[in-house]
């Protein structure tokens, strides 16, 4: 049985991970600050990852909860900008990757997916995106303090991969996380195109974001690769071709669009690891 770590395990996007990760075989060793009672892990353990040394040991060894890890799924995060200030945004994402990332490395772990965002393709596209839809084709845009974090991420993750060859690290370009609940005002934002402009009227049900993540860690791989993660569909009702044209006119729009289609690209995820959307909020 493979025994994978997830850092932020109690957050939105890490219950999920869990649970499908144990649902497919895993062994989960969940990794929070803050334990969730009702996690479904095989194990839980109380960590700071801002602490190297509390890292070091929670993916080596805890007494008698595991003894060693084959893989590390890192979410762990002050999750979005604004949150609190950047100074502190900055040095908590910045040092809890860097200590998983070089733990994982002392550890001899060759398997690490974490958690990127699709904040890095430029949102929240005050400055218009060079062409939709947007993909992994065009350099990092950081337009906040979290975002810059999660640009230095995947620049710190080429390094560790050319330090250490048959490494494997994947980063994940997550849309902003929904739960099923979270559906009932998706309606509303049809009144003004305006309201969810910012990422493109994209999504990722929790639900995809673990397939996503399980699939990064079965993809047969060396060296350092980004996905954007998103739902195959958009938070919207109105045709995405229309509201490209309506908000972003000037933009070029690289391909016919689906009627509802993602304008956050999620074909080099579906060529590449398989990944395939099976949920939505439209039911």
């Amino acid at each position: 049985m493979t025994t994978v770590a997830v850092t932020g395990s109690s957050g939105k996007l890490g219950r999920h991970v869990v649970h499908h990760l144990q649902e497919h075989g895993y062994r989960v060793v969940a990794l929070d600050r803050v334990p969730d009672p009702g996690s479904a892990a095989a194990v839980s353990v109380r960590v700071d990852l801002t602490d190297h040394g509390q890292v070091v040991e929670a993916l080596t060894a805890v007494d008698d909860r595991h003894d060693g890890l084959d893989a590390v799924v890192h979410l762990a995060a002050i999750p979005a900008p604004g949150l609190t200030t950047n100074a502190a945004t900055f040095s908590n994402n910045i040092t809890a990757t860097y200590n998983v990332f070089a733990a994982a490395r002392t550890a001899g772990i060759r398997n690490i997916v974490w958690a990127s965002s699709e904040t890095v393709l430029g949102l929240p596209f005050d400055t218009a995106p060079p062409y939709i839809p947007v993909d992994e084709g065009y350099p990092v845009r950081p337009e906040s303090t979290y975002s810059l974090v999660k640009s230095l991420e995947e620049e710190m993750a080429r390094h560790f991969c050319r330090w250490v060859p048959e490494l494997k690290m994947i980063g994940l370009r997550f849309s902003n996380v929904m739960d099923p609940e979270d559906y009932a005002r998706f309606p509303a934002f049809d009144a003004d195109p305006q309201l969810r402009r910012w990422n493109l009227w994209a999504y990722i049900d929790g639900r995809d974001g673990a397939q996503a993540v399980r699939r990064a860690l079965e993809h047969e791989a060396t060296g350092v690769d980004v996905f954007v993660i998103a739902n195959a569909d958009s938070v919207m009702s109105r045709r995405s071709a229309d509201l490209a044209a309506e908000v972003y006119p000037g933009v070029p729009v690289t391909r016919e669009l689906g009627e509802h289609e993602t304008m956050l690209s999620i074909d080099k995820a579906r060529r590449v690891l398989g990944y395939e959307p099976r949920f939505s909020w439209r039911g």
